[in-house]
C-alpha cells in the first residue's frame, strides 16, 4: 500500500498542479469520444498505450473483454455500454482484446476453472472465439495457437458488440463505429481487424511483417 500512497503524492505534487485546469473542467463532467472494452489485466493500460488523457477514454473491463449477449441477468459491460452509447455518445467503441489472456488459456483448459465458478460461468461466452480462429502466425511463436484463439475471441466480442441494441441502432444512424484490436503486449504494437480483408492488420495502415 505505501507504494500507491506515495504514487499518490507524487501525482498531488508534480502532476495534478500541471493539470489543474483540465481536472477543473473534467469535475463539471465528461464527453469520451471512445468506448473502450478491454480485458482486466494488468498489464493492458489504455492510456498509457494510446497517448490519451483523462477524460478521453470510457472504459469498461472484464476478464477476456467479454461482451455479453444474454438478456436474462443484469452485467456491469452492457450496462456501460448503454450508458456509453445512449448518454455519453461515444463515436466509437473498440474492443481490444491482448496476448497472453488468461482468460483465454482458461478456454483451452477449462479444467482450471474447477475452482472459480464464477469466472468459469462468464468464460462460457468466450466459447464462440473458437468459431473465429484466425490463420497462425508464426510471428506468435510457440504462443500461436493462444494469439489465434485471443484474435477469434475479439473477432466474436466484437459480434456481441454490434449486437446490443444501442449500439445496432447508433451504427444504422451513422454516429457510431465499431472497431476490434488485438494487443501485443512483448512489441507495444496494435493490430486491427479488417472485415473486408477478413483478417487482422497493423493499425492506422502500419505493416509489422
Amino acid at each position: 500500500m505505501q507504494r500507491l500512497i506515495e504514487g499518490h503524492k507524487k501525482f498531488l505534487a508534480e502532476v495534478f498542479p500541471a493539470r489543474k485546469s483540465h481536472f477543473h473542467l473534467l469535475a463539471e463532467g465528461q464527453t469520451p469520444e471512445w468506448l473502450f472494452i478491454t480485458c482486466a489485466d494488468s498489464r493492458v493500460l489504455p492510456d498509457l498505450i494510446l497517448g490519451t488523457e483523462p477524460g478521453d477514454l470510457f472504459i469498461s473491463r472484464s476478464i477476456g473483454n467479454v461482451v455479453p449477449i444474454t438478456s436474462q441477468d443484469v452485467d456491469g459491460v452492457t450496462a456501460t455500454i448503454e450508458y456509453a452509447v445512449e448518454v455519453l455518445r461515444v463515436r466509437h467503441a473498440i474492443v481490444c482484446g491482448h496476448s497472453d489472456c488468461g482468460a483465454l488459456k482458461a478456454a483451452l483448459d477449462l479444467k482450471s476453472l474447477e475452482n472459480l465458478p464464477k469466472a468459469r460461468r462468464w468464460l462460457e461466452q468466450v466459447e464462440t472465439a473458437f468459431a473465429y480462429r484466425q490463420p497462425l502466425n508464426p510471428a506468435d511463436g510457440e504462443s500461436a495457437e493462444l494469439a489465434s484463439l485471443i484474435r477469434g475471441n475479439v473477432v466474436a466480442q466484437l459480434q456481441n458488440l454490434k449486437a446490443q441494441t444501442p449500439v445496432r441502432s447508433a451504427m444504422a444512424e451513422g454516429r457510431l463505429t465499431v472497431h476490434g484490436w488485438y494487443y501485443d503486449i512483448l512489441t507495444g504494437r496494435i493490430e486491427e481487424w479488417d472485415a473486408g480483408l477478413g483478417r487482422f492488420v497493423g493499425l492506422g495502415g502500419e505493416s509489422f511483417w
